[in-house]
């Protein structure tokens, strides 16, 4: 069975289990295709300024390529920076990006819809008492 996600590690940084697969097909749904790339912070500034004309790196881009097709770009060392200022670990920061670019990718704009779906899946697969998530010390979620 075709699973319509790649994930591609171009950093160093070990990356954490996350259900990226159920949740892309939450919500994004089983037929759509998703590519996510995790860069270095070089390649992010470089992304971030050739498509939003910001010379900075960022935690996440959105990009929707055909009708079912689009990519998410993450940094994860601007993820580990910024997850403190969120109150959240590296690995449910990282995760909530996800969420955040996927609904994107779904056609929301920032906006309180947007607010609640990502606070609907941000409970649904990182709430405390979710298991089998871990954290930065791979100790269950």
């Amino acid at each position: 069975m075709e699973e319509n996600l790649s994930i591609r590690n171009k950093t160093k940084i070990k990356l954490p289990r996350l259900p990226f697969l159920e949740m892309k097909n939450d919500i994004l749904g089983k037929n759509y295709s998703l590519s996510i790339a995790f860069v270095e912070e070089k390649e992010s500034r470089k992304i971030n300024k050739k498509y939003r004309g910001k010379n900075k790196s960022t935690n996440i881009l959105s990009f929707s390529l055909r009708k079912n097709e689009g990519e998410l770009v993450l940094c994860p060392a601007v993820i580990k920076r910024e997850a403190k200022d969120f109150f959240r670990n590296f690995n449910q920061f990282l995760g909530f990006l996800v969420i955040h670019g996927m609904l994107h990718l779904k056609g929301l704009e920032h906006s309180s819809t947007m607010e609640r779906a990502e606070a609907k899946y941000d409970k649904k697969y990182f709430s405390r008492n979710r298991r089998g998530i871990l954290d930065d010390e791979g100790r269950g979620g």
